[in-house]
């Protein structure tokens, strides 16, 4: 039973270490099957006005008949103006090439810690089309997207600092048909509504679905301890898709509220005011990734015209924020099945902030509260802990009593168990019961944007970064750049050094030899993780280590 014990702890010890890269990974993919409805209802929508009633009858087979032969806009040669759009949140400039967003940089937040960095630019230069593209299902796609859509305002930059204003732009696809594209700003505010009409102007009536396309880097570092990729709310259900999952998950149909691409602490989305039926496409090509929402096949009747009505996001993933942006936006923050317990974490170290505004203090006291939480439980562990170190010297005489019938040392060893009323997993089960919370903290401290350039003290200017003292021009084994001294890493292997040495030593020798090389291992897992969830683990042990010393002291 010793034995068994001692495999317990050194199990649960390492259960840490190999649950990190199952649970803390990105969520798996949630695939939203396409219903036989959907797919008939996809399947029929463009041969409902049959061949030879308008537009896009059979968009499949053959192109638009009211279409130009070459297909091309007239207006290819013309230059495309950019609009800038400053307001106090960010600088967005618009394309006339596609009406696409091709720049939106964050005022609030930098490229990097430096004082000198440069504000965040969400949309990579890499992106050299932009991002927010429209098209119809019934023309090429990629005829739209390199289409001008003409602004209609004179002037180059528009300053929103008092009152919302919009910017309109205009598309003329010939033969009567255009698009308006218009993108509505409010001070104060990350949300910019999004509104695109198709005028049918043609003498016939056009069968057209929308599609609006965000494009992204494919951001393959960030993306190991929290979900990067595109995403989407489809049938009330969080959709997340991985970026090596794409191939096999290009698509999925439902009841669409929104679509996203993701980054670690960034994300940008299309919001509809109403859920709408369609489809999210994905795919991924020369490192740019595409979430496509495209709207079901619809009738536009001639001289008519039809208005889709959306919202646009582009910035931080800060679940406060998301929450007042409305449409279930902040569902895109999901931390797995220890959900429940991290958003109300975030809420609390975010509440400590607005009156300690050090969000290192501010882990400091969470964690601290939150070990409060669980002392009655600790204290069990620690006394079930402490009497079996009193057993410590019985124990080894059982065993060399009895070292060549493992069975007696088994038999006897239950038998002093029931005489001195101790538990032999007693110091196990509360630490077990605790790992929800830990695994909690720990997803929530890894994901949250507040922590980005959020400084402590000293040296530890980032906690989402790894701590270094110094800065070192040469590498070091199992350290990823920047390279230097990890002193709060080393720190909390020094703690977990002497809480070790605290417990109850193994009888087995190597069993012992095995739990004191857990701090070892647990250091070097820690060394490249960021300062923040350092520091956690760092007040954890000490807490620990000070309870511990309390009880072992109360009992003696």
């Amino acid at each position: 039973m010793e034995q068994k014990r001692l495999l317990m702890a050194i199990g649960l010890s390492f259960l840490v270490f190999f649950l990190w890269s199952i649970t803390f990974g990105p969520k798996p993919t949630q695939q939203v099957p396409v219903s036989e409805e959907a797919q008939e209802s996809e399947s029929a929508a463009p041969s409902q006005a049959g061949p030879s009633q308008g537009i896009g009858a059979d968009v499949q087979t053959t192109a638009p008949p009211a279409l130009p032969p070459a297909a091309e806009p007239k207006d290819q040669s013309v230059a495309a103006r950019t609009i800038v759009v400053d307001t106090p949140l960010f600088r967005m400039k618009l394309s006339e090439k596609g009406g696409a967003v091709v720049s939106m940089v964050l005022k609030e937040y930098k490229e990097t810690v430096a004082a000198d960095s440069a504000n965040k630019e969400l949309v990579a230069r890499e992106i050299a089309s932009g991002t927010v593209l429209s098209s119809l299902s019934a023309y090429d796609p990629d005829l739209l997207r390199r289409g001008i859509y003409k602004a209609q305002i004179t002037h180059d930059q528009v300053v929103i600092d008092k009152a919302p204003q919009a910017v309109l732009f205009r598309y003329d696809l010939g033969n009567g048909i255009s698009i308006d594209k218009s993108y509505r700003f409010v001070p104060e505010s990350y949300v910019i509504g999004l509104d695109v009409t198709v005028h049918n102007g043609s003498g016939l009536p056009v069968n057209t679905g929308l599609q609006i396309a965000l494009h992204d880097v494919v951001d393959k570092g960030s993306g190991a301890y929290g979900f990067v990729g595109p995403s989407g709310l489809i049938n009330n259900s969080l959709t997340q898709v991985k970026i090596k999952d794409i191939e096999e998950s290009s698509e999925v149909s439902g009841s669409l509220r929104w679509i996203a691409t993701e980054r670690l602490y960034f994300i940008s989305s299309v919001m509809s005011k109403e859920s709408i039926d369609g489809r999210m496409l994905l795919d991924v090509n020369d490192n740019i990734v595409e979430n496509q929402m495209v709207t079901k096949t619809q009738t536009l009747p001639a001289g008519e015209g039809h208005e889709w009505r959306f919202s646009l996001f582009m910035g931080p993933k800060s679940l406060s924020l998301l929450k007042s942006v409305g449409n279930d936006l902040d569902r895109a923050i999901d931390f797995g099945w220890v959900d429940i317990i991290a958003k109300p974490c975030l809420w609390f170290m975010n509440f400590i902030y607005r009156y300690i505004p050090n969000y290192g203090i501010a882990i400091i006291i969470l964690t601290i509260i939150t070990r409060l939480l669980f002392w009655p439980l600790a204290n069990k562990s620690y006394k079930s802990m402490n009497d079996m170190r009193k057993l410590q010297p019985l124990m080894q005489e059982i065993r060399e009593k009895y070292k060549n019938d493992k069975a007696r040392i088994n038999q006897e060893t239950m038998a002093l168990y029931r005489t001195y009323k101790v538990n032999p997993v007693g110091g196990c089960l509360p630490m077990l019961i605790q790992l929800p919370v830990f695994f909690a903290l720990y997803r929530m401290l890894y994901q949250s944007v507040e922590l980005r350039h959020a400084p402590f003290f000293g040296w530890i200017n980032d906690l989402s970064a790894p701590d270094r003292l110094f800065s070192f021009s040469f590498k070091i084994p199992f350290m990823e750049a920047p390279y230097g001294i990890p002193v709060l890493t080393l720190i909390m292997g020094a703690t977990m050094l002497l809480q070790q040495k605290m417990s109850p030593a193994p009888g087995d020798p190597m069993q012992a030899k095995m739990m004191m090389l857990m701090p070892i291992v647990f250091t070097f897992i820690f060394i490249n993780f960021p300062s923040g969830l350092v520091l956690y683990w760092l007040i954890s042990n000490l807490v620990s280590i000070s309870q511990q010393y309390y009880t072992m002291k109360k009992v003696a």
